[in-house]
């Protein structure tokens, strides 16, 4: 249930009711927009939310993770669809590194001794959560094989910063397993900060107080964690790179040359193993030392120590190293004009188990856009531009399918692709979107164009509303002072990272979520039945995404010229280098804090004397970097993107409009002007990754980090390689400059 100011606040705004009308599209002539409007209400009468149920109901009626029987029927029974839709369609393979599991064992060797069960339950009312023999048990893909023993620690969520506050209290891991839980950071950093500080392994749990009984009734009588469900996932170190492991920068297909397994850096250091909190309360009920601090403390009726010890645990785990097939499935509307761009459209099908939410809610949102479509050709329509519509598979285990294919056909998607939009999770709730920012403004009137199913009013009023009433104080101020949707920026976690950030194509991630009732992310739980009940019972939103990801799929297709905005891309990047030196500012001013208090022995003295207490080490002095290299070429940028958009603007409002001879000179430009802000040697020590404005935070995983190669250096203190990052960076952001005025020349 909403919070009632919430709800206030929303009911407020639908007795305003809808919008006059939707607002010219950019990009397109008044005549051309008149016509795509008309496309759009004819693409919205072929919606089905009956259809999504059947699909969703076929997609998860047996777990489908790569490799997987079901995972196969999934496919062909998706060829038959899209050709059934008219499109061209093909699977592309490749073989990849994907280890199942054979041994895991996590044993309580004393005071008391306990075995985890490592198993989730039939339940009552989830009619396929008894697929046992089916059904992948809960492991962390990519842990190495290990046998360890050794004292336990408690480390909260296994960050950096919780590592830092064991050390004060005098608590060392080295040589000690640690248990951490879910939450703070994607799963994959806690093992490699644990291996980082020495530690022999790692298992991590779901606490209830992220997703369990805190939230609400659990699974069956409500929708949230039960005792025993268990988080699968991945621990690949995707920040360095995704796809297999074993063939990075290149796909991995017959005749590739593949790294040796042992050489291959994503893997883990130390073994990892995902547990319920079921299994987990045991392990901290045996642990004795001080209490940890108070935000470290779970939702568990136990007292949460530390250790270590006198808890000690034996954890082993092995796996089978095979190759496994990843099938992608491609569906192709040729477009009218074969010089056009490329506009292409993804969701991946693998899931951990059945997966219901996670993937295939946004799965049946795309099906439904692409029988949409096909039912416009059927009735003569055809895009103008290129149409692919892509179903990935092995996304769950580190992106491989949507990387390999990238890495496959890198050459050509440089060239033709215009913007890649994706979905993945999707439930009730409130539009959220993430991507390039020259994609803005053409989003925002999306949302501004397509209604709340059960508000009544559009998707931006909704989702503003949301903003100014539970978001942090500065983004509730920005959304009341906003008339338009704000992108936020794209870290990792699905299938859009090797198209914006290894290939520099424009993208976008679009979906709904706020108001399920979902505490079974990777669990056997994410089921049919728990999503008709408690994730979009009447698919209603289902529907809506399709609507979103429609209208931007056939506006990109159809519009004149290419509906990029380019100032407020330059105008976010501005923003993000004020934001990169007032964070500077303030590590500066955290470092000469902290080294005052080293010196006058503040903390030793506020410290417990019954307690241990380590003084930290001093930070030292934060200098003053020279920005003015980025400082300059960001301005520079921004004057270019002024200038471009006025001159567009010109052009468009002239007698007869932008020529096509005009549109189509500068289609090249537009779809390319992302690979602008790329630099070929990528980023220091990640050169996978080649945007310089984006990428995943070497520790937030799917958390971006803007600007990196700089902000990363300043976090590591590496001053000297943050300095020459700013160069690096000026340059390229002067290449982006160069593209905007060889944009512009075009108008003239």
């Amino acid at each position: 249930m909403l919070r009632p100011t919430l709800l206030l606040a929303l009911g407020c705004l639908a007795l305003a009711g809808p919008p006059a009308g939707p607002a010219r599209p950019t990009g397109f002539t008044a005549a051309g927009a008149t016509a795509q409007l008309d496309l759009e209400r004819r693409f919205d009468a072929q919606l089905d939310p009956g259809l999504l149920k059947d699909w969703m109901q076929r997609l998860t009626a047996h777990p489908h993770h790569v490799g997987s029987p079901w995972n196969k029927a999934n496919v062909d029974w998706l060829v038959g669809q899209f050709q059934a839709w008219g499109f061209q369609t093909r699977v592309e393979t490749f073989q990849v590194l994907f280890p199942t599991p054979k041994l895991r064992v996590l044993e309580l060797l004393g005071p008391s001794p306990f075995k985890a069960a490592l198993e989730e339950p039939e339940v009552p009312g989830d009619r396929t959560s008894g697929q046992g023999a089916e059904q992948l048990p809960p492991y962390n893909a990519y842990s190495i094989d290990g046998d360890v023993t050794g004292e336990l620690v408690y480390a909260n969520e296994g960050l950096p910063r919780d590592y830092e506050a064991l050390a004060v209290r005098g608590i060392d891991v080295k040589g000690r397993i640690v248990l951490v839980r879910y939450g703070g950071s994607w799963r994959g950093i806690k093992p490699k900060v644990a291996a980082e500080h020495g530690a022999l392994g790692c298992i991590i749990y779901s606490d209830p107080a992220q997703d369990g009984y805190t939230q609400g009734e659990v699974w069956p009588k409500g929708g949230w964690r039960s005792a025993k469900a268990v988080q699968r996932g991945s621990v690949m170190d995707i920040p360095l790179y995704p796809g297999d492991p074993l063939t990075p920068g290149v796909a991995a297909v017959d005749g590739a040359k593949r790294l040796p397994l042992a050489e291959a850096a994503t893997l883990t250091r130390i073994p990892v193993l995902p547990i319920s909190y079921a299994d987990a309360q045991p392990l901290l009920e045996a642990l004795a030392g001080p209490m940890a601090p108070e935000g470290w403390r779970g939702a568990l009726p136990i007292p949460y120590h530390l250790g270590p010890g006198p808890a000690r645990v034996h954890l082993a785990v092995s796996f089978d190293w095979s190759l496994k097939p990843v099938r992608d499935v491609i569906a192709v509307l040729p477009g009218a004009d074969p010089e056009g761009a490329w506009i292409i459209r993804g969701q991946h099908q693998d899931a951990w188990v059945n997966g219901a939410a996670d993937p295939v809610s946004g799965l049946v949102a795309e099906l439904a856009e692409a029988r949409s479509v096909g039912m416009l050709v059927k009735g003569g329509f055809r895009p103008q531009r290129t149409l692919v519509y892509a179903v990935w598979d092995g996304e769950e285990a580190g992106l491989l399918g949507s990387t390999e294919w990238v890495e496959l056909h890198q050459a050509d998607l440089l060239i033709k692709t215009a913007i890649y939009i994706n979905s993945d999770f999707n439930t009730r709730g409130f539009l959220f979107a993430e991507g390039s920012p020259s994609l803005e403004r053409m989003v925002g009137e999306v949302a501004d164009d397509v209604m709340d199913p059960e508000r009544g009013i559009s998707l931006w009023e909704r989702t503003r509303a949301s903003l100014i009433i539970d978001a942090s104080p500065d983004q509730a101020r920005q959304a009341k002072d906003s008339k338009a949707l704000r992108l936020e920026a794209l870290g990792s976690g699905s299938d859009y990272s090797a198209f914006l950030q290894h290939a520099g194509i424009a993208s976008l991630n679009l979906g709904f979520s706020g108001e399920e009732k979902y505490g079974q992310y990777h669990s056997s739980y994410d089921s049919f039945d728990h999503y008709l009940r408690f994730g979009d019972p009447g698919f209603k939103y289902g529907v809506a995404l399709a609507k979103v990801g429609g209208r931007v799929t056939l506006r990109f297709a159809q519009a004149q010229r290419l509906p990029f905005a380019l100032g407020p891309a330059a105008d976010r990047i501005h923003a993000f280098l004020e934001d990169l030196q007032k964070d500077l500012d303030g590590m500066r001013k955290d470092s000469k804090d902290h080294d005052q208090a080293l010196q006058e022995r503040w903390g030793l003295l506020a410290a417990d004397p019954e307690e241990a207490y380590v003084a930290p080490l001093p930070k030292g002095p934060v200098p003053f970097l020279n920005f003015a290299p980025l400082q300059n070429a960001v301005e520079r940028l921004q004057k270019a993107a002024q200038s471009f958009d006025e001159a567009l603007a010109a052009a468009e409002a002239a007698p007869g409009g932008l020529s096509p001879a005009k549109a189509r000179a500068l289609e090249t430009r537009l779809r390319t002007f992302e690979r602008s802000l790329t630099s070929p040697d990528g980023l220091p020590g990640r050169p996978w990754y080649v945007h310089e404005i984006y990428a995943p935070g070497r520790y937030t995983g799917y958390g971006p980090k803007t600007l990196p190669a700089v902000r990363e250096a300043i976090e590591a203190r590496d001053w000297p390689l943050a300095e020459t990052q700013v160069v690096v960076v000026a340059r390229t952001l002067d290449n982006a400059t160069k593209a905007l005025v060889e944009a512009r020349a075009v108008l003239e």
